[in-house]
């Protein structure tokens, strides 16, 4: 009877607290191919592509779960733990022995796996075409892992149950907006970002409800017009024929280019989004931490890009660093292009999808408060917080990289995470944080030869095509550097009001150039209220109740109108052009005079002084600064080895970098 009794009360503590211990529940692979039919990439060797499902079980009373919205609501709640999957896809080396340890863990955007492209340059298409395999030559594992539950058709997904309360259905509304580049008869409810849908959303609840409803206007802060339900239906044209569809809006005359349209309906069955925090989190836990990981590592890198630098900076805010057992998940973070966001990552009902453009998904939980990593106090209703305040106290920050190009300071708010809250000084930041300024780089590296967008992104210039690929080798050598052995890497380098590099629009000194329109206004991050529980995770309003603007400030610039401050390639060291973080709409797609998203600017300095005179641009032409091309790329060359020796660039990169110049000297002068 003893024994029995001890036996009993022995299970009894393993069942109760073995749920308490993050896991990973199993893989299922479902490819496994060699890279390049088992080409050697230097010293590691071979590599090898894996594909295929991660399934966790996170325990609802574990104290590091208990943000994630819904999760005690969970349908498939059971013995108080909760399993999702996700699907991801890993390279890493044949011998793990023969690798550097270090992971990169991308959060993908949309559910799309694209850093190793963007890094080495290659398609990774069916061939798996590794470009030129930088990665894998320095013996990285790279692992994406999905976490978007509604992203698009063949991206990597997060598979999380819907939540009910008390076993009853939970219903809500939702809003989505855009603005048409084209006239549209319809519009499906969904984030229309570059002309695709980012994320498939939830379907019409109930049709004929009458909270159901659609507006326009002319700008995001100007008054809505509701346009009358006669006039709109949700239904989609198949095969010319008009049928009813909980996925579609059809508006009778269409829906126009250039105006903001903003539909309201309602939705059930909120998906437990939160989860996809705990993906990541547990993913690295998981690799760092069990011997027989499909990618074992020793050290892991959180990377995420846009809408994926803001999960990153949410998922430090909001306390997912620690894994269940308190440990730290990401040793470091490298998050880029996210400005002062975060997103609608752990709200019921929440769209991960949507961000916020100049001109579509206005007023969402993205550019909220707070936006500095220390904390940081609200002027007006004296709240104080940081970004870093849950990690802080769970000891568990990493070393951070906080990377923005100039579009993030006229499209993202980005001068709120160096700024005080007020706008008026500049704000300390922690030591274990960098924040680097990428100058005359747009959002996405633009093509080159430099060209105008199109469809949503045809702006009235062409696209700035500064890339950034080669800062990202520099930036992440730079991070394994500081986390394995402790080397610092550069020190911060972005405009600050005591230097007088940032300012407000005001007092932004942009020169007279001929026949280029400027822009008149800049995104801001708003207080915004959408209903009593929304702190908690639960929006109500919809729209929100929108209050004051949090102050936004702008680089300044020269007497080109390229900016003064950040980290300057040679293109603005040694310039052929000005480089813009705005790009206008063309008046082709309506509201010409509004920012189009996501583009910078290309403005090409005149050849001669005679077309400089001729023009009356105030720029001096290209053979008033340099007297010949080998007079410029030299100057040009001078520029490379200063980014080499303050590590912003890799000595191995120089010659491409060097191959560059010439070609923009060229075509500048074509």
């Amino acid at each position: 009877m003893r024994i029995r009794g001890w036996f009993g009360w022995w299970l009894f503590l393993v069942l109760a607290v073995s749920p308490l211990s993050a896991r990973v529940v199993r893989v299922e692979i479902a490819s496994r191919q060699d890279v390049l039919n088992g080409k050697s990439f230097g010293a590691v060797g071979a590599y090898e592509r894996i594909t295929g499902r991660v399934f966790f079980s996170v325990a609802v009373a574990n104290a590091h779960n208990r943000g994630i919205v819904d999760l005690g609501n969970a349908v498939n709640l059971d013995h108080g733990a909760v399993e999702f999957s996700a699907d991801f896809v890993a390279l890493r080396p044949k011998d793990s022995s023969k690798g550097n340890g270090s992971l990169l863990l991308e959060v993908p955007n949309r559910g799309r796996s694209r850093i190793v492209g963007l890094m080495d340059g290659g398609e990774w298409n069916a061939a798996h075409d590794a470009g030129d395999g930088w990665l894998l030559r320095n013996g990285y594992s790279v692992v994406s892992v999905g976490w978007q539950w509604d992203a698009g058709a063949d991206a990597l997904r997060l598979y999380a149950p819907i939540a009910r309360e008390n076993g009853k259905t939970i219903t809500g509304l939702l809003r989505g907006d855009l603005m048409p580049w084209r006239l549209m008869e319809e519009i499906p409810l969904g984030h229309l970002i570059i002309g695709n849908i980012g994320g498939s959303e939830y379907p019409v609840a109930d049709p004929d409800d009458p909270r159901n409803i659609l507006t326009v206007r002319d700008t995001r802060e100007a008054r809505r017009t509701v346009i009358p339900r006669a006039q709109w239906q949700f239904a989609h044209m198949v095969e010319g024929k008009l049928e009813n569809s909980d996925r579609y809006i059809h508006l009778n005359g269409g829906f126009q280019p250039g105006k903001i349209y903003e539909y309201i309906y309602v939705v059930r069955d909120p998906v437990v989004v939160g989860l996809g925090f705990a993906a990541i989190r547990d993913f690295a836990a998981y690799a760092k931490h069990t011997s027989d990981a499909v990618t074992p590592a020793a050290r892991v890198y959180g990377e995420g890009i846009s809408q994926n630098g803001r999960f990153l900076r949410d998922f430090l805010y909001q306390g997912f660093n620690a894994d269940e057992d308190g440990r730290m998940a990401l040793d470091g973070v490298l998050a880029h292009v996210a400005g002062a966001g975060r997103g609608s990552f752990n709200f019921r009902f929440a769209q991960p999808s949507r961000d916020a453009q100049p001109t579509s998904s206005v007023f969402f939980p993205t550019d909220i408060f707070p936006f500095t990593d220390l904390p940081e106090t609200d002027p007006l209703t004296a709240e104080k917080a940081g970004l870093l305040d849950r990690a802080t106290a769970d000891k568990v920050v990493p070393r951070i990289f906080l990377s923005n190009t100039s579009y993030e300071y006229w499209g993202r708010a980005a001068s709120l995470i160096h700024t005080s809250a007020d706008g008026k000084e500049d704000a300390a930041i922690s030591s274990n944080v960098r924040i680097y300024y990428f100058t005359g780089l747009q959002h996405f590296s633009g093509p080159f030869p430099p060209a105008r967008g199109a469809g949503d992104l045809h702006g009235q210039e062409p696209q700035s095509p500064l890339p950034i690929k080669y800062f990202w080798r520099a930036m992440l050598t730079n991070m394994d550097a500081w986390v394995r052995e402790g080397t610092a890497p550069p020190e911060s380098s972005y405009p600050k009001i005591a230097e007088h590099t940032l300012v407000t629009l005001s007092d932004w000194a942009w020169p007279a150039i001929p026949q280029v329109n400027k822009p008149t206004e800049v995104n801001r991050a708003y207080r915004l209220d959408f209903g009593p529980d929304w702190r908690h995770g639960i929006v109500s309003k919809q729209p929100p109740q929108v209050g004051d603007a949090f102050p936004v400030l702008v680089p300044q610039v020269d007497s080109d109108g390229n900016e003064r401050a950040g980290i300057h390639l040679p293109e603005i060291a040694v310039p052929l052009a000005t480089y813009m973080g705005w790009n206008l709409r063309d008046p082709a797609i309506g509201a010409a005079g509004q920012r189009v998203s996501f583009e910078g600017s290309y403005l090409p300095f005149p050849k001669t002084a005679a077309e400089r005179q001729k023009t009356g641009d105030p720029r001096a032409s290209v053979a008033e600064r340099y007297s010949s091309r080998e007079d410029y790329l030299m100057r040009y060359e001078k520029a490379v080895d200063a980014l080499v020796k303050e590590r912003w660039i890799l000595e191995e990169d120089r010659a491409a970098w060097m191959r560059r110049g010439g070609m923009e000297w060229d075509d500048a002068m074509k």
